[in-house]
């Protein structure tokens, strides 16, 4: 492998969204988001060489970098912030938080100075408030717009089913006469967080506190027509000087409130209907190019640097046929369907898996390691996984949320 000769430093702070959304540079996520950023904290090392550097709250334990050796990994070096701070390397390659805001480059500050002149020249080595617009899902919104315009498709969303941008109770409930269902979201969230589906009519005064509450701190929500889904597909695509390359296809899950669970790693998962299989192969062909040419010519290609993905959703409308929404969401960040593609390479080809984040008040993360372990061995084929489980995240007996590998 070749190295950059100075180090990348890396940072989980999935909270980024929440941070553009907010604005202030000052800043945090609450005790809870906080608790999960910290747990999941080593995650980037997956994208990390062996001489970068992978910012943690504390060092994981020697078990861990031993597991990781196991599969043919050797870790990147963790630090804390504090030590960071007081012994910067005295020249860095580039930052790479898990996504930009007002917040992270605050906090990552002190590290600019040290930095590349490749790096102070790119279009994320500062903040500027018009970047804002492009973490929204008005700005998905937007490129959907576009794509079905002009790239007309028997497959893709009708017309009249596209989102709309809500300010008002009125509105909300005009979308409801139309569509009967809804999914509301708010503009600026992430993994599944600040979604609302409506199922049930009428709507609980409770429900319409949340939908309220969403337009008078983001200014408005996005409301989809609730769709009888059949798979989530996610695209991953990488900007570099205004030049937007395709990295590959993800498939991700999530709950029915909208909240991410995981994603399969080797294909696509075998109890889905083949009819789905090859819907998800054919619109590939006509999502990627259309996605690459208008991202290519938007705002974001001129106002950005790194890894972005594109949420698409695979749905049989009321006749039953399938259709996809090409551009459902676009997340401005490393992304745990890019994560997905890099955790394939630990897989034995022959292979299956399942990627998934874990959160369980009641079991620590350390308890449910414990008992994986034992349930499903680790099986390894020249350094591959062929079978069991593999944590992929740090552990000890205080860490609650964790993230995992079952192949």
């Amino acid at each position: 492998m070749q190295f950059n000769e100075n180090p990348n430093i890396y940072l989980f702070n999935p909270t980024c969204e929440y941070a553009v959304a907010n604005g202030n540079s000052t800043w945090h996520p609450n005790k809870i988001l906080q608790k999960m950023e910290a747990d999941l904290a080593t995650l980037p090392l997956f994208f990390a060489e062996e001489n970068d550097i992978v910012i943690v709250p504390e060092l994981p334990g020697t078990e861990f970098t031993d597991r990781l050796k196991n599969i043919g990994i050797t870790a990147p070096l963790f630090k804390t912030e504090k030590e960071l701070r007081a012994n910067p390397p005295a020249q860095i390659n580039k930052l790479c938080p898990w996504g930009w805001s007002p917040a992270v480059h605050k906090r990552l500050e002190s590290l600019k100075p040290n930095c590349s002149p490749e790096f102070k020249a790119s279009r994320v080595y500062n903040w500027h408030p018009e970047y804002r617009d492009l973490y929204t899902k008005k700005f998905a919104l937007q490129l959907l717009t576009n794509v079905i315009e002009k790239y007309p498709s028997e497959y893709f969303i009708e017309d009249d089913e596209v989102s709309e941008v809500c300010k008002t109770r009125d509105h909300i409930e005009e979308l409801l006469a139309k569509w009967d269902k809804l999914m509301v979201k708010a503009p600026w969230s992430s993994s599944g967080r600040g979604l609302q589906p409506i199922t049930k009519q009428p709507i609980h005064p409770k429900v319409w506190d949340k939908l309220l509450g969403i337009v008078k701190e983001q200014g408005y929500a996005i409301v989809e027509a609730f769709q009888n889904k059949e798979l989530d597909l996610a695209f991953q695509f990488e900007l570099r000087n205004g030049k937007v390359n395709y990295l590959g296809r993800s498939n991700f899950s999530a709950d029915k409130k909208g909240q991410y669970l995981g994603n399969s790693l080797n294909g696509l998962p075998d109890e889905l209907d083949d009819d789905v299989k090859d819907f998800a192969e054919t619109i590939t062909e006509h999502v990627i190019p259309a996605l690459t040419t208008e991202i290519g010519k938007s705002e974001l290609a001129k106002n950005y640097e790194g890894y972005f993905g594109v949420d698409t959703l695979i749905f049989r409308d009321k006749n039953g046929t399938l259709k996809v929404n090409p551009c459902l969401e676009i997340n401005v960040r490393y992304n745990m369907g890019l994560l997905s593609l890099y955790l394939e390479k630990l897989i034995a080809p022959h292979s299956k898996g399942r990627f998934r984040t874990y959160y369980n008040p009641k079991k620590s993360f350390y308890d449910f390691c414990q008992e994986m372990s034992i349930e499903h061995p680790l099986v390894l084929e020249e350094q591959k996984i062929a079978s069991g489980f593999f944590p992929v995240t740090a552990f000890s007996p205080g860490t609650e949320f964790g993230a995992y590998l079952l192949v």
